[in-house]
């Protein structure tokens, strides 16, 4: 089997290092890829936001299976344009991938079909943002969302009336863009979270694993939002009485909703869970695997992918489940310092391996480029480390010394990734 892999982050690298293990696979071309991609795949110049290069380029060197990693193509019609070519696409069509890039119409659909979610609202100008907050219906401390795709960096948590007012005036005066043209508010939820993956190939369902991510920028989550500092699988609150509840009360009519509105779901469905008192309930959607879940999840596998991707891109998702492995998983981001804000780029880096696996360690590339000495750090997340073990501390132990052995100049990240796994 052919395939095309999108994107060029480590969500993709990890993709692409379980691909690559497949005995049914041919070959691997990813567009565009990074460095470590490149030690697994043959990388095609092609952008990740390039619908109409995209498909263009699966059609030429006539791929089989195109797999999306982020979530921009989706939103854009990648999964549309490639079924106009009969070329199976995992991630769903633009209609569904509304999902993600719309959180006006995620709420909006959570209503429809009783799927359980935080009460809110949906402002558009600075005074409706004023009127709903001074309302008291969603609480002194009030969640703030940019309605569309901002890259994981589009939700507030201000700490008091005041903040979440110049949170939510902020975004509708244009502070991330078109993302904040509408603005979510709604009620804090309190709880554990936990990230739920489900592949679905438009009317089957199979859950493919969990985790939990660290989005906060520092250390006991203080700072702002990222797109993820670290992660650990599986999830804290994944017990077989939770997972059966968001199997019946959210994954399934999600799924089952999508169809009855018409709209073609293939690929995979993260939902963003906090546990609460009265049960499970959604933060969010997204129409594809997380970054950095994906390269926790990826190294607990025990089964081979390519064909759960093959089948539910083609509506026949095959019987069985997603198997893993026993051992526990944790993901130490090392970024750029500066990010999520301002970022050196081209700084060499030492230290790297040159496999995927290195003892029970992983290195996934995210912000790299080739550069004159060698591999350089190119984005504000710049390598996903994964350490596996037996248990939390053993994985946590492997994933800090693999961490630590990988420098260049003003390296950051968390001390603190998965210390409450092992409290």
């Amino acid at each position: 089997m052919r395939v095309l892999l999108v994107g060029g982050g480590g969500r993709e690298h990890a993709l692409a290092w379980s691909i690559s293990r497949s005995p049914e696979l041919t070959e691997l071309i990813a567009a565009p890829g990074n460095p470590g991609i490149g030690r697994l795949a043959r990388l095609a110049p092609v952008g990740a936001e390039d619908v109409g290069g995209l498909t263009d380029l699966a059609a030429g060197e006539g791929v089989d299976l195109v797999v999306a990693g982020p979530e921009a193509p989706l939103a854009a019609g990648l999964a549309d344009q490639l079924a106009e070519r009969n070329i199976p696409c995992f991630g769903p069509r633009a209609d569904a991938a509304l999902l993600e890039a719309s959180k006006e119409f995620a709420k909006d659909f959570m209503g429809r079909h009783g799927i359980p979610t935080a009460r809110h609202t949906v402002v558009r100008d600075a005074e409706a943002a004023r009127r709903a907050l001074r309302s008291g219906d969603y609480g002194e401390q009030p969640v703030i969302k940019a309605s569309g795709l901002a890259a994981g960096k589009g939700v507030f948590l201000p700490g008091d009336p005041d903040a979440a007012e110049r949170d939510a005036v902020g975004l509708l005066e244009g502070g991330l863009g078109d993302a904040g043209k509408a603005v979510v508010i709604e009620e804090r939820l309190s709880g554990p979270e936990l990230s739920v993956f489900a592949i679905s190939d438009g009317t089957r369902v199979v859950a493919c694993g969990t985790a939990q991510d660290y989005k906060r920028r520092f250390e006991d989550d203080e700072g702002p939002n990222t797109g993820g500092m670290g992660s650990l699988s599986p999830g804290l609150g994944d017990s077989e009485a939770t997972m059966n509840r968001v199997r019946r009360e959210i994954v399934e009519p999600t799924i089952a909703g999508l169809r009855a509105e018409g709209r073609e779901y293939r690929g995979v469905l993260y939902a963003g869970l906090m546990l609460t008192a009265d049960g499970p309930k959604v933060l969010e959607f997204n129409v594809r695997f997380g970054d950095p879940e994906a390269q926790t999840l990826m190294p607990r596998l025990d089964c081979d992918l390519l064909p759960l991707f093959f089948g539910a891109a083609a509506g026949r998702l095959p019987e069985g489940a997603v198997r893993f492995r026993s051992e526990r998983a944790v993901t130490v981001i090392l970024a750029s310092d500066g990010y999520p804000g301002a970022y050196r780029k081209g700084v060499p880096i030492q230290g790297l391996p040159d496999a995927v696996e290195t003892g029970d360690a992983f290195v996934f590339h995210a912000g790299t480029r080739a550069g004159p000495e060698g591999v350089e750090a190119a984005g504000g997340r710049v390598i996903a480390v994964t350490g596996l073990g037996a248990d939390w501390e053993g994985a946590r132990s492997a994933a800090y010394r693999c961490a630590d052995s990988i420098t260049w100049e003003k390296k950051a990240f968390r001390r603190d990734i998965a210390n409450i796994a092992i409290q």
